[in-house]
């Protein structure tokens, strides 16, 4: 498991396919009003195939991308990559970073270097991180994925080798959203000797599910969560359910097409985020073209939909019977607009939960929407556990 020093590129003649893609759309016909009622609006949709083709500066992209290490390294016949942003402070405690779908790591491109060089950024340079954020299997650079099987439990398993048995950790932190929050759920829970702690931006223990929760889990301020989790249910319902069933057959389409692999992650970063229906105004058209491209040119859509299925269609078994279920110390930030939420009381129970923040602002894609207010929530969560 020797890792090798990695460029982060598309093939040429993967963006010469997605232009010559572009160009010879075939366009569906609009019935009636051509808004986000009946999904993603065509008159918008051109307007982006158009800045996709004229304004889009990958080659800018991958620059901002390379002033980062990065690396691969194949973990028993699963590649990984990872980007490393290295501190400046010696002591600084290893941080792993992981995403979700449909995000990228680069989605945590702007609380990378506020984390590994505060001093940079205005910070306190003991508040350093040792960075690293890697591709989900299957996902963007840790690509192709041949291997069946890899859920949320193998993905904490290979984040465990990755660390340890390569990089040379015996500790490491952690922290996630979406995806990448129930991973790092799954380490507080199976590998927590290996966690200094463990930060979720999404609330979630293995084992609750919270559509079961008596009414009297929520305390009186948190009517609004409940609320947010009833709003949010039909936006994340039809992606769930096709992925967990179908995402072989889902795949063809969206591997054929990049226009239905953008729109299909774009509604969702629109439905999801805390951007009052107005996407533009919470991520750039640069960010939307780049993650589209991330999993088009790479071919990774089909591998990150088998994720879906993996994880869902079977159970998720407990490795041990201990409370807290989650051993780690545990922070949670609740970003308001988020699609899932959970009471702090059930929290407080199934895990040793040290920090529980209130976002005034941001929805599913906290990294990327609101940056500055993470890198300050894990710095002060992490703080008294170096």
């Amino acid at each position: 498991m020797e890792p090798q020093t990695f460029v982060p590129a598309l093939a040429d003649d993967s963006l010469t396919e997605l232009r010559h893609r572009l160009t010879r759309t075939r366009w569906p016909d609009v019935i009636g009003e051509d808004t986000w009622r009946y999904g993603v609006p065509q008159d918008w949709l051109r307007s982006m195939v158009e800045y996709w083709l004229d304004e889009w500066d990958w080659p800018a992209e991958a620059e901002r991308m390379g002033r980062w290490r990065h690396h691969r390294v194949d973990v028993d016949g699963v590649p990984i990559h990872w980007l490393h942003a290295p501190a400046a402070h010696p002591d600084a405690p290893p941080l792993v970073l992981t995403h979700g779908w449909p995000w990228t790591f680069w989605d945590f491109r702007d609380v990378i270097g506020p984390l590994s060089r505060p001093e940079e950024h205005g910070g306190d340079p003991a508040d350093a991180f040792d960075v690293y954020v890697p591709s989900l299997p299957g996902f963007g650079f840790s690509t192709p994925l041949t291997t069946a099987g890899v859920d949320v439990a193998r993905v904490a398993e290979l984040w465990v080798t990755l660390m340890t048995d390569v990089l040379g950790f015996d500790r490491f932190a952690a922290h996630g959203g979406d995806w990448g929050a129930l991973v790092t759920a799954q380490l507080s829970h199976a590998h927590a000797r290996h966690l200094i702690g463990a930060h979720l931006a999404m609330a979630f223990v293995p084992g609750v599910d919270r559509s079961s929760l008596p009414d009297d889990a929520w305390a009186d301020d948190e009517d609004w969560m409940v609320r947010r989790n009833r709003e949010a249910q039909p936006l994340i319902r039809s992606h769930v359910t096709a992925h967990t069933l179908d995402p072989q057959t889902l795949a063809y389409g969206l591997s054929d097409s990049q226009i239905a692999t953008a729109d299909w992650f774009w509604e969702r970063r629109r439905n999801w985020a805390d951007c009052d229906g107005d996407i533009e105004s919470v991520f750039t058209r640069e960010h939307l073209c780049t993650t589209a491209a991330l999993y088009w040119c790479t071919g990774a859509i089909t591998s990150s939909l088998r994720l879906y299925h993996e994880q869902f269609s079977g159970s998720w078994d407990l490795v041990h019977d201990r409370s807290p279920r989650l051993e780690a110390p545990t922070g949670v930030a609740v970003f308001p607009r988020d699609v899932v939420h959970l009471p702090r009381s059930v929290l407080q129970q199934h895990a040793d939960l040290r920090r529980h923040t209130l976002m005034p602002a941001g929805g599913h894609f906290g990294a990327a929407e609101q940056p500055e207010l993470l890198v300050d929530d894990l710095r002060a969560f992490f703080r008294p556990l170096r």
